[in-house]
């Protein structure tokens, strides 16, 4: 007894001691940084590279060993759906952005995906390579499974409370900012009698093979559904596709989540009567029966008899017994030897403890979290959602859920957290207000943003005191607007603004348009206002349209109605640079809006205009009478004649010296 009082007595003594000795172990297992990015698939990825640039403190935490790791089991038939269109004919990076939709963006000279795959829809493992090379230099740390996180309140962090992430061995993770890049990790899984039956996308084989002479239903609409059928058409007996919703074709939505054409093959064998189908109904209402010798029979949960067991123990087929209505030629009554769910996916919200706040969005965006319009959470300052889950602000709308995307969201993310925490403005370059034509019809027909995110990303054209001149903000999520200076840090002047988007017509997209109607160009510059195609737009506010105008705005409007208003006609070649059709129309429109010239004229107009007018236009003021400008050459003088922009001065002078020499001679004859 007494040895093991001295023992206990010894522990006690050497506890300080055995702490000291800890403290180094304690001390590492809480790593803090100001910014944490969860996920190293191509959004943070993204969002990390921006602040690798920016030289910022942050730290990636990824779960597996590489990055995109999504992109080592999915899809599941290894092709992508995401273009990867080489060549244009054109050596502007810019534009070029606008047709390739892998490759993600960089300060310096964009890493090109068109380097790692020749192949117009290319393989999964191309995009693995080409992340694995993107990350390189990054500040990623892989294995970090992280299992919880919460917020705790210090007046010390950025935003008065501090997020604390939890991996599977423990460690902390502390950061000011959290920015959430775990895409859709989650399969969306509906629950209904006999769904124990179903097989999952995530793990059914992908041998057609297996499928040989098997009848097979699909639970699903969407592109893995489609793809799942498109591999296993050849070998079945028949495939029957089970939806909510009717088919959505991406060439009919404009929207680039629908059917893609690639895996549609399964719509010809459907409208060409060759046994395979498509079949409308709530799969809440579905109820899936398996008799003894292992068919699935599918009928509708009301019609279950609920003392009947229905496991399949019975040594009999059960179309004696299913449980239906009267209708004997129900469409799905002959049995099916493999039900395969493709219903997609959702967010994994599990990970985060009440104190995060993080909610799930209403309706059908339950799927994605409640995000504000700047993407940060909407009841949790600091937290910010990028990548594919940062898709319910423009779900069904643009292109936010998908790489080419979402590449431009997460900029727009990095610009607007710059300036909130370390007081960067948003880019922005100046410009004189002679350059406001040049500059629009640059960007009209270069800008990737918003080309590829019509109606969600916008550029902002703020107008100087005067207005002499004007700063140019590209990329500005259209929702931010009212909220623009305390979000960008531009001062917006009481001489307006204006914004360009792109956008298609309004009533012409849609599952059930017709989008190959005869006549559904439009031409004529003063029909541009019922332009179809995707072009742009531009409004002119004279102040900031506020927080309520943007609620009420027109359906279908991605901005409030503005003061004024132009559509640029759409063009067949998305090249808005005819001088008739695209630029008069358009530099009119400005005229309107400033009430002032924007033509551009030679020197020697710009003389003629200071000997002879009162008011010079703004292009010689700021132009020749400061002497800035073109130097006009014989070659420009002569163009500028020929095409009627210039007179002929110097034939003028001629005819007028040689009358007078005329003149003089008459008038000795006389004397």
């Amino acid at each position: 007894m007494e040895v093991m009082q001295t023992a206990a007595m010894l522990w006690i003594y050497y506890i300080p001691y055995v702490l000291i000795g800890m403290a180094p172990c304690l001390q590492s297992s809480l790593v803090s940084h100001d910014y944490c990015v969860l996920g190293a698939g191509p959004g943070g990825l993204q969002s990390a590279r921006f602040l690798e640039e920016s030289s910022r403190d942050y730290i990636v935490l990824e779960r597996n060993h590489v990055p995109g790791s999504f992109f080592l089991q999915y899809p599941r038939h290894r092709k992508l759906i995401s273009i990867n269109k080489r060549f244009t004919g054109r050596k502007n990076c810019e534009f070029n952005l606008r047709h390739d939709w892998n490759s993600l963006l960089s300060l310096k000279k964009p890493l090109s995906f068109g380097l790692y795959s020749h192949e117009f829809f290319p393989h999964a493992d191309d995009m693995l390579k080409y992340l694995k090379d993107f990350s390189f230099g990054m500040n990623v740390r892989y294995g970090a499974n992280i299992i919880h996180i919460r917020t705790e309140a210090n007046p010390d962090a950025w935003n008065g409370h501090y997020f604390f992430l939890t991996d599977q061995s423990g460690v902390q993770y502390r950061c000011n900012v959290l920015l959430v890049a775990s895409g859709l990790s989650l399969p969306n899984v509906v629950n209904f009698p006999g769904s124990e039956y179903v097989e999952g996308y995530e793990t059914v084989s992908v041998d057609p093979h297996n499928f040989t002479g098997q009848s097979v239903l699909i639970l699903g609409r969407g592109n893995s559904a489609f793809e799942t059928a498109e591999n296993i058409v050849g070998y079945t007996n028949f495939i029957h596709m089970l939806g909510r919703s009717r088919v959505r074709l991406s060439w009919a939505t404009h929207y680039v989540g629908d059917l893609r054409a690639i895996n549609n093959g399964l719509l010809d064998t459907y409208q060409l009567k060759s046994l395979d189908g498509l079949l409308e109904g709530d799969l809440v209402d579905l109820a899936l029966v398996r008799d003894g010798t292992g068919k699935i029979y599918v009928t509708h949960k009301h019609y279950l008899n609920k003392n009947r067991d229905y496991t399949g123990n019975e040594t009999d087929p059960l179309p004696n017994i299913l449980p239906q209505d009267d209708l004997d030629n129900f469409a799905a009554r002959d049995p099916y030897d493999r039900v395969i769910r493709c219903l997609g996916w959702k967010f994994d919200f599990s990970i985060f403890n009440s104190s995060v706040k993080l909610k799930p969005a209403s309706g059908h965006l339950s799927k994605y979290p409640l995000l504000k319009a700047n993407y940060e959470s909407k009841y949790t300052q600091g937290l910010f959602v990028v990548g594919t889950a940062s898709h319910s602000i423009d779900f069904r709308k643009s292109a936010g859920g998908f790489i080419h995307g979402f590449r431009y969201t997460a900029r727009s993310v990095h610009r607007h957290i710059e300036y909130r925490y370390h007081k960067v403005p948003w880019q922005a370059s100046h410009y004189p207000i002679t350059q406001l034509l040049n500059v629009l019809l640059k960007r009209m027909n270069e800008a990737s943003g918003l080309y590829q995110m019509f109606g969600v990303l916008a550029d902002v054209i703020l107008l100087g005191e005067d207005p002499s001149d004007f700063e140019y903000l590209e990329e500005v999520a259209t929702g931010m607007l009212p909220l623009l200076e305390e979000s960008t840090g531009r001062k917006v002047h009481k001489t307006g603004l204006f914004v360009l988007v792109m956008e298609y017509g309004k009533n012409f997209s849609g599952p059930d348009k017709d989008v190959f109607h005869y006549n559904r160009a439009i031409g004529e510059a003063s029909e541009a206002w019922r332009s179809n195609f995707l072009h742009p737009v531009v409004y002119y506010y004279n102040k900031l349209p506020t927080e309520q105008e943007m609620k009420l705005r027109p359906e279908n409007w991605p901005l409030p109605r503005p003061e004024r208003l132009h559509h640029v006609v759409e063009d067949f070649l998305t090249d808005w640079t005819s001088p008739n059709s695209h630029v008069l129309p358009l530099r009119r429109f400005l005229e309107n809006c400033l009430l002032t010239d924007l033509r551009a004229f030679y020197a020697e107009s710009c003389f003629l205009f200071t000997l002879t007018q009162r008011k010079v236009p703004i292009f010689c003021q700021q132009g020749y009478l400061k002497n800035h400008g073109l130097v006009g050459t014989k070659q420009l003088r002569q163009h500028a004649k020929d095409a009627g922009l210039l007179g002929d001065y110097n034939r003028i002078y001629q005819q007028t010296l040689g009358e007078m020499s005329g003149d003089r001679r008459g008038g000795k004859d006389e004397l």
